[in-house]
């Protein structure tokens, strides 16, 4: 969120700064609710003033006076709060303000390629798609899913399900004992306070599952990431600096609606309302986000690299970046069936976007108290990893060759069979 004493200081600079972003802004608006609500609270001080100066008088022929002041007073404040309302709803849907580094550019086209990673396979038959695979192997049941729940369900099942578990408790282990994250199994409901703290809502609202609750009167909701729950760790905080960097990791069910994602992806597992996701979050002091960024990039690769998957990393433009990103790294992982890349990865530094929402602080070495930097990433995205196990690992048989880093969390097994 914006701070909007900064913005009235330059609007044009302001204005500026999110060029890149690609939006639909109309400043204007927001520059002269600005200025009518600083009239009104002038008008509102003055008239209290007045109110006053009357008290002390005890002049009784004023006290008809003091009830008109009082009343004008009264309407001041309704017109002001709804105002304020109005200011905040624009403040709270504006995005973050792209770092210098991040290219122009309006939706993915306009991404930046940085380097392709690995070798991708050669077939000498043709690649099947990870459903077709996993329908044959009878491990992969999306009918079935459909009649007890829904559309973009699957149940993963046998051995499949047990590779689904291996990837993620490898990732795991390798983020905490590798790569020094501290290991959190967190709830999987957020409350409405906590989702606005990392930009899911309000703009986003539509993509998320809420669950109604009797009991609690704030509002509830399905986490639609990890990154949810585990940044919001520090919410409404001041944190001491000899606590800096703070970097959490955590596996959990993630729940999306994927409200703008129709006709999208609607075979196989690449866009599903319920998916596994490991994730990494960073809380750092605001000027280390960006060597941040790159740390939890290579944190993110590096898996690729020992499950010796092919992938790219490209940087995204400002039209293409996530709501809270000040800069974002896609990594995206080779799929034979489509002779393309597919994302598999988003890691984002937020710079004090998210803590200014949160107000979660730090009391740097000058005991001066400042926002946090805060940073976010899959690490990976456990079934698009089992996606692209399955397609770059498969044989002309339909059988599935398992990762050799996967082989001690699956009893040994080397290959998944047709039974």
């Amino acid at each position: 969120m914006h701070d909007l004493k900064i913005i009235r200081k330059d609007f044009d600079a302001f204005k500026k700064s999110l060029e890149k972003r690609s939006i639909d802004l109309d400043f204007d608006k927001l520059k002269n609710l600005d200025k009518k609500n600083r009239e009104l609270i002038q008008k509102k001080e003055n008239l209290e003033k007045e109110k006053k100066d009357i008290s002390k008088s005890k002049d009784k022929s004023l006290f008809s006076k003091s009830k008109e002041i009082s009343s004008s007073i009264d309407k001041i404040t309704a017109q002001q709060n709804l105002i304020k309302d109005e200011l905040n709803h624009i403040l709270s849907n504006i995005p973050n303000i792209p770092h210098n580094d991040v290219p122009s550019g309006k939706n993915e086209n306009d991404n930046v390629e940085i380097g392709k990673f690995g070798k991708t396979p050669k077939f000498d038959f043709l690649a099947k798609s990870h459903f077709e695979l996993g329908k044959n192997l009878g491990m992969l049941d999306f009918d079935l899913a459909t009649k007890t729940t829904g559309s973009r369900f699957v149940f993963v099942k046998n051995k499949l399900a047990l590779l689904e578990r291996a990837i993620s408790s490898f990732m795991l282990d390798i983020h905490v004992s590798k790569n020094g994250y501290e290991e959190i199994s967190p709830p999987l409901l957020a409350s409405e306070n906590s989702m606005f703290g990392t930009g899911q809502l309000p703009k986003f609202e539509n993509d998320q599952f809420e669950v109604k609750l009797d009991a609690d009167v704030e509002r509830k909701f399905l986490i639609p990431t990890a990154e949810v729950i585990l940044t919001n760790i520090v919410k409404e905080q001041i944190l001491d600096l000899k606590r800096l960097p703070l970097r959490f990791v955590a596996s959990t069910p993630c729940f999306r609606k994927e409200a703008g994602s129709y006709g999208k992806d609607t075979k196989g597992m690449i866009r599903q309302h319920q998916f596994y996701k490991v994730e990494l979050v960073s809380i750092v002091e605001p000027e280390k986000c960006l060597d941040e960024l790159e740390r939890m990039t290579k944190c993110a690769t590096g898996i690729l690299d020992l499950l010796e998957i092919p992938y790219r990393k490209i940087i995204l433009c400002g039209g293409d970046m996530g709501f809270s990103a000040e800069k974002t790294y896609d990594i995206e992982v080779w799929l034979p069936s489509e002779n393309k890349y597919r994302e598999i990865s988003s890691c984002s530094s937020c710079s004090t976007f998210q803590a200014i929402r949160m107000k979660a602080r730090y009391r740097n070495d000058k005991k001066e108290t400042s926002y946090v930097g805060t940073l976010n990433g899959s690490g990976l995205a456990v079934g698009r990893t089992l996606i692209a196990v399955l397609e770059n690992y498969q044989q002309k048989d339909g059988s599935i060759i398992i990762p050799k880093v996967l082989r001690p969390y699956m009893n040994d097994l080397e290959k998944i069979s047709i039974n």
